[in-house]
């Protein structure tokens, strides 16, 4: 099986959640973890599993103007963020956009800060509807981690993003067995 992770990340934290989510995956095969930047609209042609994500700004999806008050929040000293290596690229809405239909199993999350969702708002939510929209299948929920006030993932949100991808690896890979288990077992003799 083939995962693929595409993410955009403004200071980092939601690229961290990428990899940790990739590692999670590993039962069921080496995930690609790409920033939207490097993601092509290819990119869920190639994937049997696609997990895409990226930040809450003001309530929903990044947009080119929430983009670039992030890139100004960075350069302000006293905040001590850095951006993202692949923040100068594209944003997730307009690569969702580009986007054909697709059959691909699907799985979304965001990075926000922790409080009810009326109030926070959620990414992964408008992520997750536009995937729909084109025909790929959810295997799980929309999930959010959670960042500190000072734009800092909060503590234990990595771990808890790779038990997330393990989880995805167990819904799309019953039983732990993957596609290369499948082909090296001899055939069972319903199959032959």
């Amino acid at each position: 099986m083939r995962p693929v992770i595409v993410y955009e990340s403004m200071f980092g934290n939601t690229h961290l959640i990428a990899n940790a989510i990739g590692k999670g995956l590993e039962p069921v095969g080496e995930a690609v973890v790409v920033s939207v930047a490097e993601a092509d609209r290819e990119a869920p042609v190639h994937a049997d599993l696609l997990v895409v994500g990226g930040p809450t700004h003001f309530h929903g999806m990044s947009r080119g103007r929430t983009r670039t008050w992030a890139r100004a929040t960075a350069n302000k000293p006293k905040k001590g963020l850095r951006l993202d290596a692949a923040a100068e690229g594209p944003g997730l809405r307009s690569w969702l956009r580009s986007l054909g239909q697709g059959t691909t199993m699907v799985a979304a999350f965001d990075t926000r800060f922790k409080g009810p969702v009326l109030l926070r708002g959620r990414a992964s939510k408008g992520i997750a509807k536009r995937l729909r929209k084109r025909g790929f299948a959810p295997v799980a929920q929309a999930e959010s981690f959670f960042v500190t006030l000072d734009n800092h993932l909060e503590s234990g949100e990595e771990a808890r993003a790779q038990e997330w991808g393990k989880r995805l690896a167990a819904r799309v890979v019953p039983n732990g067995v993957t596609n290369a288990d499948r082909l090296e077992q001899p055939p069972t003799s319903k199959e032959t």
